[in-house]
């Protein structure tokens, strides 16, 4: 696995395997690799000749309540797991690089609408960072497919939203959401949980199973939601919102919507966690 730390030796690695021909597929993270991580990599290896990873942990999507310096940084783990899943490259850039004349000062990049919802509402500026890193990155890895966890169901929407408004000649590609056994999401942030947290965390997904079997049959949304967040406090975590929206706009889901997607989000202690089911109706 060849790791670039610059633009130039990117450029000059992308430019000769195009001119030999070859497809590329890129896997933007933040590191702190998982399980769900690697399952984007397998995936990139099915669409693509060449497989490109980086690692940024991106200053610009972090709010300023949150703390960027206990981002778990385990570089020298993620380079191994990369290594055994025959990535081609990693780019492991610093924000020098990312964002020269610091981030604050940068051209940046916002869907509009859509990033203002849910996470967007918690986390105000956070998608204009994801917006941001992710078109920068498309540029100087110049992907032909990028693949993109469905965890973050409504970051992947923004992610598609950018790429169709600007013309992007990149095909973004789904992959499914891996749980741990309990059933919990697998996600870096879960790393903050303690022992007994990860015993109460599971419950978020457990009764947004619990919903998407109701609205299958019961079409009074707003009520069901309130009545999902309960059971989810009473669980031991706290809501942070709860939504059934239209599958691909993420407006708020009407009776007669057929394609829908749960969102939600809940703190367990320190972590802040999100999940969602897709529902066809």
């Amino acid at each position: 696995m060849k790791v670039v730390t610059d633009i130039q030796p990117l450029r000059d690695q992308i430019k000769a395997w195009r001119m030999q021909g070859l497809s590329i597929a890129f896997v933007p993270t933040m590191g702190n690799l998982h399980d769900g991580h690697l399952a984007l990599v397998k995936a990139a290896h099915q669409h693509a000749d060449k497989v490109v990873v980086s690692i940024f942990i991106n200053p610009m999507q972090f709010g300023l309540s949150e703390d960027i310096d206990n981002y778990p940084k385990t570089h020298e783990q993620d380079k191994a797991k990369l290594v055994n899943e025959n990535t081609d490259l990693l780019f492991l850039p610093s924000s020098e690089v990312i964002y020269p004349k610091g981030y604050t000062e940068t051209t940046f990049v916002e869907v509009p609408h859509i990033s203002n919802l849910y996470c967007g509402k918690s986390r105000p500026g956070h998608f204009r960072g994801v917006a941001t890193v992710v078109c920068k990155l498309f540029n100087l890895v110049q992907p032909d497919v990028a693949c993109f966890g469905s965890k973050d169901y409504q970051q992947l929407q923004i992610i598609q939203t950018m790429v169709d408004d600007l013309s992007m000649p990149v095909k973004i590609v789904p992959v499914e959401i891996i749980r741990e056994k309990s059933g919990l999401a697998m996600s870096s942030r879960n790393g903050y949980l303690t022992p007994e947290e990860r015993q109460i965390a599971p419950q978020l997904y457990k009764n947004l199973q619990w919903l998407a079997e109701q609205i299958k049959t019961n079409k009074e949304y707003s009520a069901l939601c309130q009545q999902t967040a309960e059971r989810i406090n009473q669980a031991g975590l706290t809501t942070d919102y709860i939504s059934i929206c239209h599958a691909y706009t993420l407006a708020e889901a009407t009776p007669e919507d057929k394609k829908v997607v749960i969102l939600a989000s809940a703190f367990c202690g320190k972590a802040r966690l999100i999940d969602n089911i897709p529902v066809d109706l």
